[in-house]
């Protein structure tokens, strides 16, 4: 499996929220989601009802290649860092969301309290901007490759 460089992985392990992009029909929209990041199966777990916008626009449109970032909230630019990545999202059933279920649980105990849909997002394409190694330094994984 071609997995992210570690400076990418360090920076997906430092956070915990993503905003997650569809379109359905050419009309864009955008969600924030918590998630956890799965580096033996390079990818986010996240959770989301079916009846969210972003869900069912996906569902409906059969589109589940999707687009996300991940951003350092910053004012002081030589501090920017973030990424924006693309991949397939696809929602977990039987054993195979078990284990996912169970770590984000893990990272958001009072998500046990709740009936959980549980998603995964594969990143095929990453590119991190990070300032602190010069101003507009990006650093790209491309996992089709």
């Amino acid at each position: 499996m071609n997995i992210p460089e570690e400076r990418i992985l360090k920076f997906i392990r430092e956070h915990h929220i993503f905003t997650l992009a569809v379109s359905k029909e050419n009309e864009p929209w955008c969600a924030t989601c918590f998630y956890v990041f799965d580096e033996k199966l390079n990818r986010f777990i996240f959770t989301s009802d079916d009846d969210t916008r972003h869900i069912m626009d996906a569902v409906s449109s059969g589109n589940f290649r999707v687009s996300g970032a991940i951003a350092l909230e910053t004012r002081m630019v030589g501090k920017i860092r973030g990424i924006q990545f693309s991949g397939i999202m696809k929602k977990l059933e039987g054993d195979e969301k078990k284990p996912a279920r169970k770590s984000y649980v893990e990272a958001f105990p009072i998500a046990r309290l709740a009936p959980l849909t549980i998603w995964s997002l594969t990143p095929d394409y990453i590119k991190m901007t990070d300032n602190r190694l010069g101003f507009g330094t990006k650093l790209v994984w491309n996992g089709t490759l």
